[in-house]
């Protein structure tokens, strides 16, 4: 009767970038059966049994706990005890419990299981030291194996690698390593196998639809979670994993929903629910109450480090953002982009050759791994390795490659658009800088000056002036206008240079802005004869002139005016 332990594998097969939780669920509800006719019967205690049936382990300690208390317990008390806390996540109890049970040498199978409790409160080394004073079972290999996983150790890992056999526990525990390494189809290969082999094992398809997540085909996932809860219709992990694809595929609002619901199921004492539910609440409001909620989450889910970083950079708290990443070692392709994100943004930020050179290694490793090289996120890592590195042409070959995923996302149609921009595809850059809708990002100096480029080098240069004009007076300003005045220069639209590089020598009298007026002047004036631009624009010219005291201004005015006087046009 002595209960096994089977679980280390849901622990590690459940974790998604938003925290997905592991497969214990609450019992689910059963209608009260009919009123025995026999008193004697009413009297009776219920059975540990049926509580275990019904995986009410709050209800079996507290049966188990009573039965000691009343010198009633039975042979196996504290074994059960310690398997209810281990099933209901608390792991520290059911440690103290299997210590005990594993000091006290009465069972060759304890210090594996104190092991499988190490392994879960994040103690690798000491569940690896406890496992290796069991004695040998294909459990004490699996738990090694994941053990190994996690501290690193290649060489151990293949050793207990070689050790796994072709049955069901085995090959779920070889499904979920390949899951944490991101081999997430070889897991889902094998995942399908042993489906095939029982078509009962329905959890079989949460952890296929948890691969199909990782591989950003969240309807494929929805699909197959679909089956799942068709008969377990409150099982947390599939709702929580629901809700995770309910904010990929729409909103926030609707993984809400789905939460809420889970909210309402989970009972008071199902605390790593209700930590799950706070975390994946703040992700779905965008943030809402992310100082509150996540610190105190970090060292209980690992995504709520991740996700505190994300708060801090879309704070422009790039410093706190960066104190907490940087001494993470990152073992996951989500660790890896938010290292390069962190990097790029500081090196940017800082002008740090360092932190930019960091960020496109980061990006690069992400991006050129076979497990990630065919994901949306690989695509753009790569994307972003190259435009670090300044090579346009290569970042949009993969940018083009996910466009149709990203047509209302401002972050992309920004960056789009500047890779477009910097190699001359003016006409396509403008379309996508006009897709942007947030305010914020569309009153951004760099935003403003792509955006005037682009007009002027589809010759609507009216629209870049009107964009000055609508700036406030401010450094921004007087740096956008010499570039309306240079790039209509250039591109021969001359009566928006003439008109910005009056405003620029009333601002600084330099001499460099007079000869960038008076070549403006003269390229109009030659436009006016040759018909280009109206007669009208004359009399503005000889006025932008008279603004200038220099001898040469005499000179050049007499010339226009005696043009206008031959041709008749009034100045």
């Amino acid at each position: 009767r002595r209960p096994t332990n089977t679980t280390v594998r849901d622990a590690q097969c459940c974790r998604l970038y938003i925290m997905l939780l592991s497969r214990a669920k609450p019992a689910a509800s059963k209608e009260p059966e009919a009123k025995s006719s026999s008193a004697r019967k009413k009297r009776e205690l219920p059975k540990l049994e049926d509580f275990l049936e019904k995986r009410d382990y709050v209800g079996a300690i507290t049966l188990l706990e009573f039965l000691r208390s009343a010198e009633q317990p039975n042979e196996d008390t504290e074994e059960w005890l310690a398997y209810c806390h281990y099933h209901l996540g608390n792991y520290q109890k059911a440690l103290d419990l299997y210590l005990k049970l594993a000091e006290r040498g009465a069972d060759p199978h304890a210090w594996v299981s104190v092991g499988c409790c190490y392994f879960l409160l994040g103690m690798y080394n000491e569940a690896e030291d406890a496992a290796n004073k069991g004695s040998n079972s294909p459990l004490k290999n699996r738990l090694l194996f994941h053990s190994s996983h996690k501290i690193n150790d290649e060489e151990k890992l293949m050793s207990y690698h070689r050790h796994l056999q072709d049955v069901h526990e085995d090959q779920m525990t070889l499904a979920s390593i390949h899951y944490m390494r991101s081999h997430h189809n070889e897991a889902i290969d094998i995942y399908k196998r042993l489906l095939l082999e029982n078509r009962e094992a329905y959890a079989l398809n949460v952890y296929i639809g948890l691969c199909y997540y990782k591989l950003d085909y969240y309807d494929v996932s929805q699909e197959v979670l679909k089956i799942y809860l068709e008969k377990f219709p409150d099982s947390a992990t599939a709702i929580n994993l629901k809700a995770c694809n309910q904010f990929r595929l729409y909103s926030g609002k609707n993984a809400e929903a789905e939460l809420q619901h889970l909210q309402e199921l989970t009972s008071s004492s199902f605390q790593y629910a209700q930590d799950l539910i706070k975390h994946n609440m703040v992700v779905f409001r965008s943030g809402e109450l992310a100082l509150q909620v996540l610190p105190p989450l970090i060292d209980v889910l690992p995504e709520a480090r991740l996700n505190l970083v994300i708060y801090f950079l879309l704070e422009d708290e790039l410093t706190e953002a960066y104190n907490l990443i940087k001494d993470t070692e990152p073992t996951t392709p989500q660790e890896y982009i938010l290292k390069g994100v962190v990097n790029a943004t500081l090196g940017q930020e800082q002008d740090s050759a360092e932190h930019l050179k960091l960020a496109q290694q980061y990006f690069q490793l992400v991006g050129g791994s076979a497990s990630e090289c065919d994901t949306i996120p690989g695509r753009q890592c790569m994307a972003s390795c190259f435009f670090l590195l300044k090579q346009f042409d290569d970042v949009l070959i993969y940018l083009d490659s996910i466009k149709s995923y990203f047509y209302n996302d401002d972050t992309f149609n920004y960056n789009y658009g500047q890779c477009l921009a910097s190699i001359s595809r003016w006409r396509d850059a403008e379309e996508a800088f006009l897709l942007i809708q947030s305010e914020q990002m569309k009153n951004e100096y760099t935003y403003l000056a792509w955006l005037a480029r682009c007009y002027i080098m589809n010759r609507k240069a009216r629209l870049a002036w009107e964009l000055y004009l609508k700036m406030d007076t401010s450094s921004e300003s007087y740096n956008l206008l010499n570039l309306i005045a240079n790039d209509c220069y250039k591109m021969g639209q001359f009566y928006y240079s003439c008109k910005a590089f009056d405003l620029l020598e009333r601002m600084d009298p330099n001499p460099e802005y007079w000869e960038g007026k008076r070549g403006a002047c003269i390229g109009l004036f030659q436009q006016i004869i040759s018909e280009q631009e109206p007669r009208e624009s004359l009399r503005e010219v000889l006025a932008i002139l008279k603004t200038t005291a220099n001898p040469q201004v005499e000179y050049i005015m007499r010339t226009m005016r005696r043009w206008a006087k031959d041709n008749r046009v009034a100045v």
